[in-house]
Formats: C-alpha cells, sequence, structure tokens
C-alpha cells in the first residue's frame, strides 16, 4: 500500500486548517502535539492538567489560526499560546504565587550540564519549585524570554521576575547539590 502525502507544505496545511479542514487540522495536531505538551508540562506538574492546557491551547490555535500572518515560525507562535494557556491555567487554579523584593539581584549562573543527573531527574526538581518560581524559570532558562516579556505575560514588574528567577536558581543549586551528594553517597550538604 502507498501511503500519499495529504498536504505538500506546512503553509498549505495552515490555510486549509484556517478554512476549516478537519484532517488539516488533524494533521496539524498530530504533528506538534508531542512537543506542545512538553512545553505545557514544564508550567504544570500534573499531566492532566497539562494535556487540559495543550488542548485549550490547540482551540485556541484553531480558533486564531486566521491571525497567524506566516511572520516567524508557526511552531513559535503557537508555544506562545501554549505558554499563556499553561500560565492561564495556574493563575485560574490561584497556583501561582510571586514574592516582591526590591534590592537588585546579581544574575547568578548555574548550567544543569554541571551534574551527572538524568533529563527525568532534573525535571523532578523543577516540578518541586513553587509554581511562581518555576514559572519565571521555565520562561527564562527554557522557553528563553526576556524579564521584560516575562513580567507582561504574568503580570508583574520585572524586579519580580528577577526575584523569582533567582530564587529558582538557589533552589535549584542546593537541590542539585543535595542530587549529587545523595547520588555519590555523601553526606555533607
Amino acid at each position: 500500500m502507498k501511503v500519499i502525502s495529504f498536504f505538500n507544505n506546512e503553509k498549505q496545511l495552515i490555510k486549509k486548517a484556517a478554512n476549516g479542514n478537519r484532517d488539516a487540522q488533524r494533521t496539524l495536531y498530530n504533528l506538534h502535539a508531542p512537543k506542545m505538551l512538553s512545553i505545557c508540562r514544564r508550567y504544570l506538574k500534573d499531566i492532566m492538567q497539562a494535556e487540559e492546557a495543550m488542548c485549550n491551547g490547540f482551540l485556541k490555535v484553531f480558533k486564531n489560526l486566521e491571525s497567524f500572518r506566516g511572520e516567524g515560525s508557526f511552531e513559535g507562535w503557537m508555544r506562545r499560546i501554549m505558554v499563556n494557556e499553561s500560565i492561564s491555567y495556574l493563575r485560574k487554579e490561584q497556583k501561582i504565587i510571586f514574592t516582591e523584593y526590591s534590592e537588585e539581584i546579581n544574575d547568578a549562573t548555574y548550567s544543569p550540564q554541571d551534574s551527572d543527573l538524568e533529563v527525568e531527574h532534573i525535571q523532578a526538581l523543577i516540578d518541586e519549585l513553587p509554581e511562581g518560581y518555576r514559572a519565571v524559570f521555565v520562561m527564562y532558562a527554557v522557553e528563553g524570554f526576556k524579564h521584560q516579556e516575562i513580567a507582561k505575560m504574568l503580570e508583574i514588574s520585572e524586579s519580580t521576575s528577577k526575584t523569582q528567577l533567582f530564587k529558582a536558581r538557589k533552589l535549584l543549586q542546593y537541590k542539585l547539590k543535595e542530587s549529587n551528594l545523595y547520588l555519590y553517597g555523601t553526606d555533607e550538604i
């Protein structure tokens, strides 16, 4: 049996999906759902909540597909929707709390590559962060947003964004150090 490509390129696929073609929408969903779910999962600990946020995000994607102008990547446009949907979910559940801090904070740098831990273990450590810390950390360190963008999206000040990142990094550094010591059988912390 020969498989025939239903769509020739992403632009054609997006255009057909914007016109309500269910096959095109299904194809877009199947192409992008795994990556979009992983984005939502970074913000939401519970996989069911992440799936709900992703599904709501895809509803917004399909509803607003005609507004995608082709400027930048389609995946990047969808990613932004998924991030916003995940943040909205956190707000709705009132799980996201931010602490204010007025002093200037040095941006400490730590690289997870310095650790021998597996990606799943690092994700588990990130999941242990308080919601506000985790949201800002993921937006900054993983998604690549600037503090100004984070502040606007989360409706907080830039200094609060910087504080949350600083505290998240400090807590992760401690947890990574603790994990490494545990892995190597050392009782020191």
